[in-house]
Protein backbone atom coordinates (compact mmCIF):
# COMPACT_ATOMS: atom_id res chain seq x y z
CA UNK A 1 0.00 0.00 0.00
CA UNK A 2 1.34 3.59 -0.27
CA UNK A 3 2.09 5.99 2.18
CA UNK A 4 -0.42 8.45 0.98
CA UNK A 5 -3.28 5.53 1.85
CA UNK A 6 -2.03 5.13 4.89
CA UNK A 7 -2.77 7.08 8.37
CA UNK A 8 -0.58 10.20 9.05
CA UNK A 9 1.16 9.75 12.60
CA UNK A 10 3.07 13.25 12.85
CA UNK A 11 1.98 16.06 10.40
CA UNK A 12 6.02 18.14 10.43
CA UNK A 13 4.43 20.08 7.11
CA UNK A 14 5.64 21.88 5.41
CA UNK A 15 8.93 19.75 6.18
CA UNK A 16 7.71 15.97 6.03
CA UNK A 17 4.71 13.63 7.20
CA UNK A 18 5.36 10.78 8.91
CA UNK A 19 3.24 7.43 8.56
CA UNK A 20 2.43 5.05 11.55
CA UNK A 21 4.35 2.28 10.04
CA UNK A 22 7.41 4.25 9.77
CA UNK A 23 7.77 6.02 6.32
CA UNK A 24 8.69 9.53 5.46
CA UNK A 25 7.09 11.48 2.76
CA UNK A 26 9.20 14.73 2.35
CA UNK A 27 7.15 17.52 1.45
CA UNK A 28 10.31 20.05 -0.04
CA UNK A 29 13.83 19.56 -0.57
CA UNK A 30 14.01 16.12 -2.59
CA UNK A 31 15.28 17.27 -5.73
CA UNK A 32 18.92 16.53 -6.51
CA UNK A 33 21.41 17.09 -9.17
CA UNK A 34 24.85 15.94 -9.48
CA UNK A 35 28.14 17.37 -9.39
CA UNK A 36 29.65 19.66 -12.20
CA UNK A 37 32.81 19.26 -14.21
CA UNK A 38 32.72 23.10 -14.63
CA UNK A 39 29.93 25.31 -13.16
CA UNK A 40 28.79 27.46 -16.49
CA UNK A 41 28.89 30.65 -14.24
CA UNK A 42 31.45 30.52 -11.84
CA UNK A 43 33.89 27.36 -13.40
CA UNK A 44 33.79 25.64 -9.74
CA UNK A 45 34.38 21.81 -10.44
CA UNK A 46 32.22 19.71 -7.86
CA UNK A 47 32.45 15.94 -7.27
CA UNK A 48 31.05 13.23 -4.52
CA UNK A 49 32.94 12.08 -2.07
CA UNK A 50 32.29 9.03 0.35
CA UNK A 51 33.01 9.60 3.84
CA UNK A 52 31.95 6.17 5.90
CA UNK A 53 30.33 3.57 3.48
CA UNK A 54 29.02 1.79 6.59
CA UNK A 55 27.29 4.74 7.97
CA UNK A 56 26.24 6.32 4.43
CA UNK A 57 28.22 9.72 5.04
CA UNK A 58 29.33 11.34 1.85
CA UNK A 59 30.17 14.78 0.87
CA UNK A 60 30.00 16.78 -2.29
CA UNK A 61 33.28 18.75 -2.90
CA UNK A 62 34.09 22.61 -4.84
CA UNK A 63 37.00 23.26 -6.16
CA UNK A 64 37.07 26.77 -7.36
CA UNK A 65 38.88 27.10 -11.27
CA UNK A 66 43.17 27.64 -10.12
CA UNK A 67 44.42 30.78 -10.58
CA UNK A 68 47.66 30.00 -8.82
CA UNK A 69 48.51 26.02 -9.00
CA UNK A 70 51.16 26.62 -6.40
CA UNK A 71 48.50 28.13 -3.53
CA UNK A 72 46.93 26.42 -1.23
CA UNK A 73 43.22 27.39 -0.39
CA UNK A 74 40.90 28.07 2.16
CA UNK A 75 38.87 25.51 3.19
CA UNK A 76 34.85 25.54 4.69
CA UNK A 77 33.20 22.29 5.52
CA UNK A 78 29.47 23.27 4.89
CA UNK A 79 26.56 22.02 6.85
CA UNK A 80 23.03 22.29 4.76
CA UNK A 81 19.78 23.85 6.43
CA UNK A 82 15.94 21.87 6.11
CA UNK A 83 15.12 21.79 10.16
CA UNK A 84 17.52 18.63 10.60
CA UNK A 85 14.88 17.06 7.96
CA UNK A 86 14.85 17.97 4.87
CA UNK A 87 17.62 19.23 1.80
CA UNK A 88 20.81 17.48 1.34
CA UNK A 89 24.04 18.30 0.52
CA UNK A 90 23.05 17.67 -3.59
CA UNK A 91 20.24 19.94 -3.62
CA UNK A 92 20.19 22.28 -6.42
CA UNK A 93 19.71 25.33 -3.46
CA UNK A 94 23.06 24.45 -2.19
CA UNK A 95 25.03 23.28 -5.32
CA UNK A 96 23.95 26.79 -6.75
CA UNK A 97 25.05 28.63 -3.39
CA UNK A 98 28.13 26.54 -3.09
CA UNK A 99 29.76 27.18 -6.22
CA UNK A 100 29.24 31.21 -5.65
CA UNK A 101 30.71 30.70 -2.41
CA UNK A 102 33.63 28.85 -3.88
CA UNK A 103 34.49 31.01 -6.72
CA UNK A 104 33.68 34.28 -4.72
CA UNK A 105 35.89 33.39 -1.37
CA UNK A 106 38.34 31.16 -3.96
CA UNK A 107 37.57 28.55 -1.43
CA UNK A 108 37.41 24.58 -1.04
CA UNK A 109 34.08 23.84 0.37
CA UNK A 110 33.05 20.38 1.47
CA UNK A 111 29.52 20.07 1.76
CA UNK A 112 28.49 17.04 4.48
CA UNK A 113 25.94 14.96 3.37
CA UNK A 114 24.59 14.04 7.60
CA UNK A 115 21.85 11.49 8.06
CA UNK A 116 18.78 13.77 8.26
CA UNK A 117 15.99 12.90 11.61
CA UNK A 118 13.58 11.20 11.77
CA UNK A 119 15.11 8.03 10.30
CA UNK A 120 17.98 8.97 12.12
CA UNK A 121 17.83 10.94 15.18
CA UNK A 122 19.61 13.26 16.70
CA UNK A 123 22.08 13.39 17.87
CA UNK A 124 23.11 11.03 14.67
CA UNK A 125 23.36 14.12 12.23
CA UNK A 126 25.84 15.85 15.13
CA UNK A 127 28.08 12.81 15.26
CA UNK A 128 27.98 12.84 11.42
CA UNK A 129 29.10 16.21 11.07
CA UNK A 130 31.65 15.95 13.76
CA UNK A 131 33.24 12.75 11.97
CA UNK A 132 33.53 14.96 8.46
CA UNK A 133 35.04 17.36 10.22
CA UNK A 134 37.44 15.00 11.46
CA UNK A 135 38.06 13.07 8.24
CA UNK A 136 38.39 16.60 6.83
CA UNK A 137 41.04 17.78 9.09
CA UNK A 138 43.10 14.29 8.94
CA UNK A 139 44.50 15.07 5.42
CA UNK A 140 46.67 17.94 6.78
CA UNK A 141 50.41 17.44 6.81
CA UNK A 142 49.72 15.34 3.51
CA UNK A 143 48.22 12.80 4.48
CA UNK A 144 44.72 11.28 3.33
CA UNK A 145 43.52 10.04 -0.26
CA UNK A 146 41.17 12.89 -1.20
CA UNK A 147 43.68 14.87 -3.89
CA UNK A 148 41.45 18.02 -3.17
CA UNK A 149 42.41 18.58 0.42
CA UNK A 150 45.89 16.58 0.36
CA UNK A 151 46.96 18.93 -2.11
CA UNK A 152 45.67 21.88 -2.30
CA UNK A 153 43.93 22.75 1.42
CA UNK A 154 45.59 25.16 3.61
CA UNK A 155 44.85 23.61 6.82
CA UNK A 156 45.76 27.04 8.67
CA UNK A 157 42.34 28.24 7.25
CA UNK A 158 39.58 26.09 8.56
CA UNK A 159 36.17 26.97 9.17
CA UNK A 160 33.02 25.73 9.52
CA UNK A 161 29.55 27.31 8.52
CA UNK A 162 25.53 26.57 7.72
CA UNK A 163 22.69 28.37 7.53
CA UNK A 164 19.45 27.16 9.95
CA UNK A 165 19.78 24.18 10.99
CA UNK A 166 23.32 23.94 9.67
CA UNK A 167 24.52 26.93 11.58
CA UNK A 168 23.14 25.06 14.62
CA UNK A 169 25.64 22.17 13.52
CA UNK A 170 28.41 24.56 12.76
CA UNK A 171 28.29 25.98 16.20
CA UNK A 172 28.23 22.51 17.95
CA UNK A 173 31.16 21.58 15.63
CA UNK A 174 33.07 24.70 17.07
CA UNK A 175 32.03 23.14 20.71
CA UNK A 176 33.22 19.69 20.05
CA UNK A 177 36.44 21.63 18.74
CA UNK A 178 36.97 23.27 21.77
CA UNK A 179 35.95 20.14 24.10
CA UNK A 180 38.06 17.74 22.04
CA UNK A 181 40.73 19.29 20.10
CA UNK A 182 40.91 18.43 16.38
CA UNK A 183 44.18 15.95 15.99
CA UNK A 184 46.43 19.10 16.51
CA UNK A 185 44.47 21.16 13.52
CA UNK A 186 42.55 24.30 14.44
CA UNK A 187 39.97 25.54 13.66
CA UNK A 188 39.84 29.23 12.23
CA UNK A 189 36.11 30.56 12.37
CA UNK A 190 32.90 29.54 11.74
CA UNK A 191 29.96 31.41 9.88
CA UNK A 192 26.29 31.10 11.04
CA UNK A 193 23.43 32.24 8.63
CA UNK A 194 20.46 33.06 10.37
CA UNK A 195 20.95 30.09 13.07
CA UNK A 196 18.64 27.64 14.41
CA UNK A 197 18.51 28.49 18.09
CA UNK A 198 15.79 28.33 20.48
CA UNK A 199 15.02 28.03 24.26
CA UNK A 200 11.94 27.47 26.87
CA UNK A 201 11.60 31.39 27.68
CA UNK A 202 10.52 33.47 24.62
CA UNK A 203 12.24 36.55 23.55
CA UNK A 204 11.84 39.70 21.46
CA UNK A 205 9.08 39.28 18.95
CA UNK A 206 8.97 35.34 19.89
CA UNK A 207 6.34 36.71 22.60
CA UNK A 208 4.21 37.33 20.18
CA UNK A 209 4.21 33.74 17.83
CA UNK A 210 3.40 31.36 20.04
CA UNK A 211 2.35 29.03 16.88
CA UNK A 212 5.93 29.30 15.40
CA UNK A 213 6.96 28.46 18.60
CA UNK A 214 5.25 25.75 18.93
CA UNK A 215 6.50 24.24 15.98
CA UNK A 216 9.65 24.80 16.29
CA UNK A 217 9.45 22.46 19.52
CA UNK A 218 7.52 19.86 18.13
CA UNK A 219 10.42 19.46 15.32
CA UNK A 220 13.11 19.98 18.04
CA UNK A 221 11.36 17.13 20.33
CA UNK A 222 10.80 15.30 17.47
CA UNK A 223 14.34 15.35 15.35
CA UNK A 224 16.07 14.88 18.50
CA UNK A 225 13.60 12.63 20.66
CA UNK A 226 16.12 12.08 24.19
CA UNK A 227 16.19 15.68 24.36
CA UNK A 228 14.74 17.53 27.38
CA UNK A 229 13.69 20.84 25.57
CA UNK A 230 14.57 23.88 24.11
CA UNK A 231 16.97 24.68 26.55
CA UNK A 232 19.34 21.52 25.81
CA UNK A 233 22.66 22.78 25.09
CA UNK A 234 22.54 21.87 21.28
CA UNK A 235 19.29 23.94 20.91
CA UNK A 236 20.19 26.56 23.04
CA UNK A 237 23.87 27.85 23.33
CA UNK A 238 23.07 30.54 26.27
CA UNK A 239 22.32 27.06 28.53
CA UNK A 240 25.94 25.34 27.63
CA UNK A 241 28.40 25.44 30.62
CA UNK A 242 30.81 25.02 27.32
CA UNK A 243 29.62 27.64 25.51
CA UNK A 244 33.12 29.84 26.43
CA UNK A 245 35.24 27.04 25.13
CA UNK A 246 34.19 27.32 21.54
CA UNK A 247 36.79 25.90 19.56
CA UNK A 248 37.61 28.73 16.81
CA UNK A 249 39.22 32.23 16.52
CA UNK A 250 36.21 34.37 14.74
CA UNK A 251 32.40 33.97 14.41
CA UNK A 252 29.92 35.76 11.76
CA UNK A 253 26.48 35.87 12.33
CA UNK A 254 24.25 36.86 9.53
CA UNK A 255 20.28 37.85 10.91
CA UNK A 256 17.88 38.14 8.41
CA UNK A 257 14.80 40.25 9.38
CA UNK A 258 12.50 38.24 8.49
CA UNK A 259 13.82 35.14 9.60
CA UNK A 260 12.08 33.20 12.89
CA UNK A 261 15.10 32.94 14.74
CA UNK A 262 16.64 36.42 14.11
CA UNK A 263 16.08 37.06 18.15
CA UNK A 264 18.26 33.97 18.70
CA UNK A 265 20.66 35.16 16.50
CA UNK A 266 21.08 38.72 18.10
CA UNK A 267 21.32 36.74 21.20
CA UNK A 268 23.98 34.68 20.53
CA UNK A 269 26.17 37.61 19.33
CA UNK A 270 25.98 39.04 22.71
CA UNK A 271 26.59 36.17 24.83
CA UNK A 272 29.58 35.71 22.75
CA UNK A 273 30.50 39.13 23.76
CA UNK A 274 29.87 38.50 27.43
CA UNK A 275 30.42 34.84 28.21
CA UNK A 276 34.31 34.75 28.33
CA UNK A 277 35.35 33.23 24.85
CA UNK A 278 37.26 36.35 24.18
CA UNK A 279 37.34 35.72 19.88
CA UNK A 280 36.44 38.07 17.56
CA UNK A 281 32.90 38.20 16.51
CA UNK A 282 30.92 40.08 13.95
CA UNK A 283 27.12 40.34 12.91
CA UNK A 284 25.73 41.24 9.84
CA UNK A 285 21.98 42.46 9.88
CA UNK A 286 20.32 41.49 6.47
CA UNK A 287 16.92 44.05 6.11
CA UNK A 288 14.00 43.19 4.07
Amino acid sequence: MHSNNLEIQHDLSPWCLVYKDGKVKRLIGTETVPPSPADPETGVTSKDVVIEPEAGLSARFYMPKPTNPNQKLPLLVYFHGGAFFVQTAFSPLYQKFLNSIASQANAIVVSVDYRRAPEHPLPIGYDDSWAAVKWVVSHSGGNGEEEWLRDFADFGRVFCGGDSAGANIAHNMAIRVGLFGLDGNQLKGIFLSHPAFSGEEPIGTEVAKVDGRALVEKLWRFACPNSAGLDDPFMNPATDLNFSSLGCDKVLVVIAERDFFKDRGWLYYEELRNNGWGGEAERVFLSK
